[in-house]
């Protein structure tokens, strides 16, 4: 009996070693062809027809046991086409079938995803991930913009529905509400303004090289700060995973406006790479040691140089670090021509201003950027960002024609040359750790910088006589120079820890909490010294006074300062004033803290609902000494919030959705707004109000959508808003006609829909090698508030007194109709290793309120524009790649209009020119 069981045992072991001996082995790497080759980690092996199947490790590979035979393995990962292979498997023997996926028109069902980890550059990726997800949002990937030739963030979230950005300016208005009432964020982490007027950093100074996508959330979560009426936009930057890669790019470009120039001229002064410096000089109401009011001629042709590459690094059994690293530097020229401007006009349509309007610039931006991220293990990650923009404005306004009581005869000149430099350094550490399989640790934390100059803005008003020019010095700022310096230091943290509870039998957990913490602490210097220069007569015709407008150095010089041919001073007076240097200014801080709890909930298969609550303690302080209130002042505004959210989603089936959400947040004013700081613009002037407060918000939202395929979505969205103490730029009664911000009425209310289609159009051929692609986002709202005069009269106690011409009007920037269009067409060859892609884009905005009409005033209306961009780009071989883009083909002429009941006055019109450029690019 021993020795049967003996025998018994050797023979098993014996069989067991020729069972092994006789299986096969299929091994291999999995590579993302449109990502420098970078390793797919956890896509899905199949063999077809069997069981058997892996999921790729952190560097893509898989391995396979199997017996001899012939197979057909299935290679699939979420946003990719899969792929089928034969595969023939002798006994002992390790075949290795190495495989790179690309994107393609796979369905849904195609694809088992093991895990969250895939590629959101892509569009399909991205539709995936707004599929699945509870919450409401949406985004834009690289991949996209690339197609839709988009260079900045700004142009990136234009592209996405019920989202436009205000002409002329950085603004950015999502369904239709403005700056005030959005947030930016990049990688969950707010960022500081550049720019003091401004709550959001403008976003255009982002290139499109450093982000991995953008996502916008129109439907607060209470993950978010409570400041959110509209949008936030936040910036997910690369986090770079895949082989070395090194690339270098080129790109030149011209507008046709500027390189038509006869005499493309700019201050001398600023260099050309938007580094310069100019401070205030030494003894300047003494000495005249100021910069020069001469031109130097420019060629206006533009272009751009960037570098980028990255790589990744295996460290140890499971740790893996990537980096990413960039640099850029682009410049650009811009001209607006056949332009008119006109100042305040009057309810019977007489403008205080009559002029025609030139505007030349250079715009030049300079970016840095180093990603990198340490994967310790498959339970703990941390990625640390660290970004520097660099950005400089250097333009030249000019106006010529009639100016109340300073030029009746039309012979008035106006020019104002004005350099602006702005520098952000922004600093963040995340972490990411799974501490069980129930609950995970997330937290982040930043330091942010912002500093603004505009270092030396001159501005002069001259009339033309049958002799020539003579300088205008009716009133002292006519005639001025005027230095700024804006400063912001910002910390912010994100502490969150997920729990996950009542486990089902498939092993799904139900729901989940997250408890989370924000904190935010800005703190803002502001500063400004404008320095007067009054002649000492008033313009008359004899030769002694004719100046040379392009050589001002001939008249303001340390000679005729001395000859007393004209005086230096500021609001606060001239030398023998003894403060007279001391500079308009302002203080802000700002402190948020905020924690908030979560609960998401699962009740069935096709149920899901997300209930959050957050209460924030904010505070808000603002000092200032300015022209105004020389003596200085204070205010504190203090607010505790609490902010109910609710976000149900259910699934009507595998690819249909229906969502709703509803949340309560509030509108902070500005520490620019709430500062009696005179701020000028060309034409205009703005002023704060320090009786100015938060509104409460209540948002609504309700969202079908169906996904057909992974590249096709259909969705229609019904929104509303309802804003307590609404905030609005408002015309105030004075006699310059100054804009001010107030709470200008109890209530209004936004309401709206909807509609974005993507589709595959045509496929050409069965491996979609040529296919022709569209898309279409269309959105309708109305809008309308309470405007009411006894109101801003109480709470201002009369210092910002309004008289509006009516009782009720739009939301400044809602445009009731919105729409954006675009149609591609693919094409591959030589083995999916060239490709072509050529693009329509097109954008068309309604008209919209700019500033609400007070004093029997109609309100200024922008009119309705539509732009049309081509973009063609493709890729020659592995390393060459070409493209060629023409934006604003159309050239629409832009106005804006004071709609008077005695009919439309025109008071700005212009024409931005054509954009053309090429691009290069080589990759090692």
């Amino acid at each position: 009996m021993k020795f049967n069981l003996k025998f018994l045992l050797i023979t098993l072991f014996i069989c067991s070693i020729s069972i092994a001996q006789n299986k096969g082995t299929i091994s291999g790497v999995l590579t993302d062809k449109e990502s420098n080759n970078a390793s797919l980690p956890f896509a899905n092996v199949l063999l077809k027809g069997t069981s058997i199947s892996a999921n790729t490790d952190i560097d893509g590979k898989y391995s396979l046991s199997v017996n001899p035979g012939t197979y057909t393995i299935i290679f699939s990962f979420v946003g990719y086409e899969s792929v089928e292979k034969p595969v023939t498997v002798k006994a002992g023997e390790t075949v290795t079938v190495n495989q790179i996926l690309s994107s393609g028109s796979y369905t849904l069902k195609d694809v088992v995803v093991k895990s969250a980890a895939v590629n959101k550059q892509k569009e399909t990726a991205l539709l995936l991930e707004q599929k699945n997800a509870v919450d409401i949002k949406q985004a834009i990937g690289a991949q996209e913009l690339s197609k839709k030739g988009v260079s900045d963030v700004a142009n990136a979230v234009v592209k996405t529905t019920g989202i436009t950005k205000q002409e002329g300016t950085n603004n950015i208005f999502v369904r239709g509400l403005g700056d005030r009432y959005n947030s930016t964020t990049m990688n969950g982490l707010p960022i500081p303004s550049n720019d003091p007027e401004k709550k959001n950093i403008n976003l255009d100074i982002f290139s499109t090289d450093i982000i991995e996508y953008v996502s916008i959330d129109k439907v607060y979560n209470g993950k978010f700060f409570g400041d959110f009426a509209g949008g936030n936009v936040d910036i997910v930057s690369k986090d770079y995973k895949g082989n070395g890669f090194l690339k270098i790019d080129f790109e030149s470009k011209i507008n046709t406006n500027a390189i038509t120039e006869n005499n493309f001229t700019l201050q001398k002064g600023p260099n050309a790479f938007g580094f310069s410096k100019a401070e205030i000089p030494n003894n300047p109401l003494t000495e005249y040691n100021y910069g020069t009011l001469q031109f130097d001629k420019k060629t206006p042709i533009g272009g751009s140089f960037g570098i980028s590459g990255g790589d990744s690094y295996t460290v140890g059994e499971e740790g893996k670090i990537n980096i990413f690293g960039t640099a850029s530097f682009t410049n650009e020229y811009a001209s607006r021509t056949e332009g008119i401007a006109r100042g305040s006009v009057n309810a019977a349509g007489v403008a205080g201003k009559d002029l025609d309007y030139n505007y030349l610039s250079y715009n030049t931006n300079t970016t840095a950027m180093f990603n990198a991220a340490y994967k310790i293990n498959s339970n703990n990650k941390i990625n640390f960002n660290t970004l520097f923009i660099n950005t400089s404005t250097q333009r030249k306004e000019e106006s010529r024609g009639y100016i109340v009581d300073l030029a009746n005869e039309g012979n008035g000149y106006i020019r104002r040359n004005e350099y602006e430099k702005s520098a952000l350094w922004v600093n963040q550490l995340l972490g990411e750790h799974k501490l069980s399989e129930r609950s995970t640790f997330n937290w982040g934390g930043s330091f942010n910088t912002v500093k603004q100059d505009i270092p030396d803005r001159t501005y002069n008003t001259m009339n033309l006589l049958p002799e020539g020019y003579v300088i205008n010095s009716q009133s002292a700022p006519n005639n001025h120079r005027y230095f700024q310096t804006l400063k912001e230091n910002e910390l912010a943290a994100n502490l969150s820890v997920n729990y996950k509870f009542n486990k089902n039998e498939e092993g799904d957990y139900k729901g989940k909490f997250t408890v989370g913490y924000n904190g935010r602490f800005k703190n803002r210097d502001f500063e400004a010294t404008q320095f007067n220069f009054k002649t000492t007569t008033f313009p008359v015709s004899h030769t002694g006074d004719i100046v040379d407008p392009n050589n001002l150095d001939l008249f303001y010089n340390q000679q005729n300062l001395d000859n007393n041919f004209f005086t230096i001073s500021t609001f606060r007076g001239g030398p023998e004033v003894p403060n007279a240097l001391d500079p308009q200014t302002y203080t802000g801080e700002l402190t948020i803290n905020g924690g908030y709890l979560n609960t998401e909930y699962k009740f069935n298969s096709k149920l899901t609902a997300v209930l959050g609550l957050r209460a924030e303690v904010i505070t808000q302080t603002v000092d200032w000494s300015t022209q105004l209130d020389p003596a200085g002042g204070s205010d504190n505004l203090e607010k505790t919030a609490f902010l109910p959210s609710l976000v149900l989603k259910y699934e009507l089936n595998e690819k249909q959705n229906l969502r709703f959400g509803f949340s309560k947040t509030y509108t902070l004013p500005q520490f620019k707004e709430r500062s009696p700081f005179i701020y000028e613009e060309f034409l205009q002037a703005k002023i704060g109000n320090p009786f100015l407060y938060a509104s409460d918000d209540y948002n609504f939202d309700l969202k079908w959508e169906i996904f057909p395929n992974s590249d096709e979505v259909l969705s229609i969205t019904g929104f509303g808003k309802y804003i307590l103490n609404p905030i609005n730029e408002v015309v105030i009664n004075s006699s310059t006609n100054d804009i001010s911000y107030v709470n200008s009425g109890d209530y209004g209310y936004v309401a709206g829909a909807e509609l974005e289609y993507k589709k595959t159009l045509f496929t050409f051929d069965s491996e979609n090698a040529k296919k022709l692609t569209g898309g279409i986002n269309v959105s309708y709202l109305y809008s309308e508030q309470e405007l009411n005069d006894a109101k801003v009269q109480e709470e201002t106690e009369g210092t910002r007194p309004t008289t509006f011409t009516n009782t009720k009007g739009k939301f400044t920037g809602a445009s009731p109709l919105l729409l954006n269009a675009d149609l591609s067409f693919y094409n591959e060859w030589n083995d999916k290793k060239s490709n072509l892609t050529t693009t329509l884009a097109y954008n068309y905005f309604s008209d919209r309120v700019n500033a609400i009409g007070t004093l029997e005033k109609g309100d200024l209306v922008d009119k309705a524009v539509g732009s049309l961009d081509f973009i063609a780009k493709s890729k020659l071989n592995k390393n060459y790649s070409l493209g060629f883009l023409v934006k604003n083909i159309l050239d629409p002429t832009i106005d804006r209009v004071q709609e008077n009941k005695t009919g439309d006055v025109s008071v700005l019109s212009y024409k931005k020119g054509l954009n053309l450029s090429l691009q290069f690019s080589y990759e090692f």
